[in-house]
């Protein structure tokens, strides 16, 4: 058992080898001699204590066991991965040891030199100070002992100077010299008469009994010296042989320069906590120091003199054995024979002891013994009190059970006593598996089913201490207290909680209303830390425990709506999970539809609200988040299950506005997910309740936004806006299925709407959108169909924006689009009336089409513009912005349209005129009369029919010119 409690010293837990160092030491003092200078110590058993007749303890073998464990503390005191606290344990032990046995005073002396010059590595700055502090201490309660003053006052002294003591320190823990020699006269006085009386007593002659080991004892003890000698240790021989050579100084000076070149470059930290100025340098006593400090490094190195010295001294005192088996069967008699008392013991039969006076034992019948005749029952108190300590007694025999290879007999008796006891028991039992939750789970567990075992009526027991089968209460208690105190203990890691509570919930053999109640507060947590882990848990429940499915489904199901993101989003992707393997989907359908049609109240319902919603406050309107609440797990389900759509038209229709713009903006994920090819949405497209056109309308958008919409929808939006709904709006998202005529027909319509669908739908006519889809038109034929738009469909002004819209659109409507627009514009038999208003804005936004305009201009001539009041203001107002270009242009009208140009643009005969003026004479003979009359405003004569009509076919062979 010692063996075993010793190597101990190796654990792991810093705690247990402290208690082993401390055991060593009772060791150490029990399994040794008492001696002269040993510090008086109230009951302090020993060796001397033993009777010399005992033959289970031999004397000089445990005195040989404890020196072994002493070398062992010694060994442990200088190991360099000690820790500060084993270590001041360690320094206290031998400390104490030299105290009371101070045989030891030399090693411990050296042990505690060799720590200060050899402090564990492994210490922090702050250990270190403290380790130092206790040694200093240490060393001051060892000074007052006579032997240590005696022997080895230079050593402590100066051991003590460098840890900082100072002289008077010193001086106050020496003792008095005179004290210690009167002590000293009247011990040896006291120890003459003891041995004056020991030999009176011993004076009657007896018997004498050979046996060897007593004779060594009391041999021992004759010759056992009344003062302890005190023998040079391996460090003081090295110490002598260090000191002769420090005394050359050239040896000094050469020890040194070798030294140097192994110095570090830096101070080590170590060093620096623990230097302590030298107060005599190159004294005797400080010579002397050094070669210790030297002595003790070669010694811990196994180098030296000492070190020899020692160990042949060691070999030299090994003395044989003792032949223990043979003494131990074997006794000496008083004629020098011995005896073997097994077989004497074997031999000798046995004999029945009788009283005197009679030859034989009479049978004789007894009076029949009755425990209640004797006994009297216990108080409450007592009874109560015996049986705690008895349930502690078991409690603590944890290891000794795990030992024996019966823990699970120890369980069940725990759980019994625990299941039919009083609730002092329960609490005692809890403490205890609360106090190591990871390795004491099963004992919790065997308790449960033991009170299980109560609750169903499957206990003989149950009706003997009063416990009715179904009543749950006991278990419910048990349950609910594991429950609460793995959720609420603090030094549990998040994994081992998450780990223990699932235990808890799918091992237990049922789950009460509380414990789900429980779970659920679980799941929120404190920010919602324990979601995952329990509404994960939940649904493994909801799988694995079929009886109480509903509950905990239900309980998922109010998580979606709770107002903790975490919690909320957690619950939804496990909803969608349960939802997925098809065997809730029912139950999961009917619950979000519920939630949904709770947007028709007028207010929001009160299960909405609570401290297990996360919203401890009652809202009394809807706002967008209470709207929101209302719709997450049908929106999560919804692509799942799109028969649903029907429920969402439905209720659309018939709530609120601001709830109808509410789902509008949060329609976008899941509608996305189902797609366009959805036979459920397509139905919902064809069959449109009346009121839940923007809905169809907002989804068909969000379809469409990215992507071409399919022939199918394309055909249901083209029989809805032909058959039941006149909004052109609802074509927009289908406008690139839409074949040409379809959309120029409705283009008169779209362009009255809202600039900004107007612009959105011009964007996906021409594919211009972030869809990326080609368009159905090109921006050319944008352009001309706006041209071509008949005024009685859509007023003028409205092209006008319509046509300003597309010019923005620079990057788009580039200058080589609106050459093609205007040349095809240009070959019409009908020439639109927002023409020049057109060629105007792209000279504006385009000068390099100056000389593209002037054919225009020319081309107008020829098709008589004169003869379309818009066109013609337009023409006028194209000459006067693109002059002096569009003189030229000027000077092909016949005079009569002329004159009428100039009259409206009177600015221009000047400039005109003086272009004229400048051609030369060869040009100037081309430009006919009547124009120059024009020009310089002459009055018209009466024109004969005839002339009219050459001068007229005069001005049209001039401008095919």
């Amino acid at each position: 058992m010692k063996e075993i409690i010793v190597e101990l010293l190796d654990s792991d837990n810093d705690g247990m080898r402290t208690m082993t160092v401390k055991f060593m030491e009772m060791v150490v003092l029990i399994q040794t001699h008492r001696e002269p200078e040993s510090v008086a110590k109230e009951a302090d058993f020993c060796l001397d204590d033993l009777p010399l007749g005992l033959k289970l303890a031999r004397p000089r073998k445990l005195e040989e066991e404890a020196r072994r464990i002493f070398d062992e503390l010694v060994k442990y005191h200088g190991s360099a991965h000690i820790s500060s606290a084993n270590l001041m344990t360690c320094m206290g032990s031998l400390t104490n040891i030299a105290k009371l046995r101070p045989t030891f005073m030399a090693k411990v002396i050296t042990a505690l030199e060799m720590l200060q010059a050899n402090l564990p590595p492994t210490l922090a700055k702050s250990q270190v100070s403290s380790v130092r502090k206790h040694l200093k201490n240490q060393l001051l309660a060892l000074l007052r002992h006579p032997t240590a003053a005696e022997h080895f006052f230079t050593n402590m002294t100066t051991l003590l100077t460098d840890l900082g003591a100072g002289r008077d320190e010193v001086m106050r823990a020496m003792p008095n010299y005179e004290e210690m020699k009167r002590k000293a006269r009247k011990k040896e006085r006291e120890a003459v008469k003891a041995k004056q009386v020991e030999t009176e007593s011993s004076e009657p002659k007896r018997p004498e009994i050979d046996i060897p080991d007593d004779e060594e004892e009391e041999e021992d003890e004759v010759s056992k010296p009344e003062k302890t000698a005190i023998m040079e240790s391996a460090v003081d021989i090295t110490e002598k042989f260090i000191l002769t050579r420090l005394s050359d100084p050239w040896f000094a000076t050469e020890l040194v320069l070798v030294s140097m070149s192994m110095l570090p470059s830096v101070m080590p930290p170590h060093f620096n906590n623990t230097y302590t100025p030298i107060a005599a340098a190159g004294t005797e006593g400080q010579v002397k120091h050094v070669s210790r400090l030297l002595a003790t490094q070669l010694t811990s190195a196994g180098l030296g003199p000492g070190v020899r010295m020692v160990e042949e001294r060691r070999q030299s005192t090994v003395e044989p054995e003792d032949e223990d088996e043979e003494t131990a069967t074997r006794i000496s008699t008083v004629v020098g024979m011995t005896t073997d008392r097994d077989t004497e013991s074997r031999d000798k039969p046995v004999v029945k002891l009788t009283p005197a006076g009679l030859t034989a034992r009479k049978g004789r019948s007894g009076k029949t013994l009755k425990l209640s005749e004797i006994t009297r029952p216990l108080s409450d108190g007592a009874r109560k009190t015996m049986i705690l300590n008895a349930v502690q007694r078991i409690l603590k025999a944890e290891k000794a059970a795990v030992i024996g290879g019966i823990p699970g007999v120890r369980n069940k008796i725990i759980t019994t006593l625990a299941a039919t006891f009083s609730a002092d028991i329960k609490g005692i039992l809890l403490d205890f598996i609360f106090d190591d939750l990871n390795n004491r789970a099963d004992l919790a567990f065997s308790w449960l089913f033991e009170e299980y075992c109560f609750y169903q009526g499957f206990n003989r027991t149950a009706s003997l201490i009063k416990r009715r089968p179904g009543d749950d209460s006991a278990y419910n208690e048990i349950l609910c207290s594991l429950i609460k105190g793995v959720s609420l203990r603090s030094d549990l890691v998040q994994a081992d909680r998450d780990a223990i509570m699932r235990r808890l919930y799918l091992e237990s053999p049922i789950i009460t209303d509380e414990a789900i109640s429980l779970l659920k507060q679980f799941c929120q947590g404190e920010g919602g830390a324990g979601a995952l882990a329990g509404v994960n848990l939940m649904k493994d429940l909801v799988m694995k425990r079929p009886t109480k499915q509903l509950n905990f489904l239900n309980s998922i199901l109010e998580f979606c709506s709770h107002e903790d993101p975490a919690v909320r989003d957690t619950a939804l992707g496990t909803v969608t999970q349960l939802y997925d393997r098809g065997e809730l989907t029912n139950i999961i359908e009917e619950y979000s539809v519920m939630y949904l049609r709770f947007l028709l109240l007028a207010r929001p319902p009160d299960m909405l609200f609570g401290d297990d919603r996360g919203r401890p406050m009652i809202v009394a309107t809807w706002t967008e988040e209470m709207i929101r609440v209302c719709v997450h797990l049908y929106l999560a389900i919804l692509p799942r299950s799109q028969k649903l759509l029907s429920h969402l038209a439905e209720v659309y229709t018939a709530t609120t506005g601001d709830i109808k713009r509410t789902i509008l903006r949060i329609l976008e994920p899941p509608i996305r997910e189902i797609g366009m090819e959805s036979p459920e949405l397509l139905n919902l497209v064809e069959n449109c309740p009346k009121g839940s056109e923007t809905l169809v309308t907002r989804i068909i958008h969000i379809l469409t936004e990215r992507t071409a919409p399919s022939p199918e929808l394309v055909n249901k939006v083209r029989d809805l806006y032909a058959k039941r709904v006149a909004d052109v709006r609802f074509l927009i998202p289908v406008l690139n299925g839409l074949t040409r005529q379809e959309v120029n027909a409705a283009l008169p319509k779209l362009i009255k709407l809202n600039p900004v669908v107007v612009k959105e739908v011009f964007n996906r006519l021409l594919g211009t959108s972030s869809s990326g889809h080609t368009g159905a038109m090109t921006p050319a034929d944008l352009m001309i169909a706006l041209h071509n738009i008949d005024p009685v469909k859509c007023d003028m002004k409205t092209v006008i924006k319509a046509t300003g819209l597309c010019f923005q659109e620079r990057n788009v409507y580039t200058m080589e689009v609106l050459t093609i627009v205007l040349q095809q514009l240009m070959e019409q038999k009908e020439i639109p009336l927002l023409l020049m208003r057109t060629v105007i804005q792209s000279v504006a936004l385009y000068p390099n089409l100056i000389g593209f305009t002037m054919n225009i201009l020319q081309r107008l001539i020829v098709k008589q513009v004169w003869k379309q009041k818009m066109l013609w203001e337009g023409f006028i107002k194209c000459c006067e912005r693109t002059k002096p270009q569009s003189f030229r242009v000027l000077l092909q009208l016949p005079p009569g349209q002329l004159r009428m140009l100039l009259d409206a643009a009177n600015d221009m005969r000047e400039p005109l005129l003086e272009h004229v003026q400048g051609f030369t004479e060869s040009q100037r003979q081309h430009v006919p009369s009547n124009i120059m009359e024009v020009l310089y405003n002459v009055a018209p004569a009466e024109p004969q029919p005839e002339q009219d009509a050459g001068a007229e076919l005069s001005g049209e062979q001039q401008a095919s010119t």
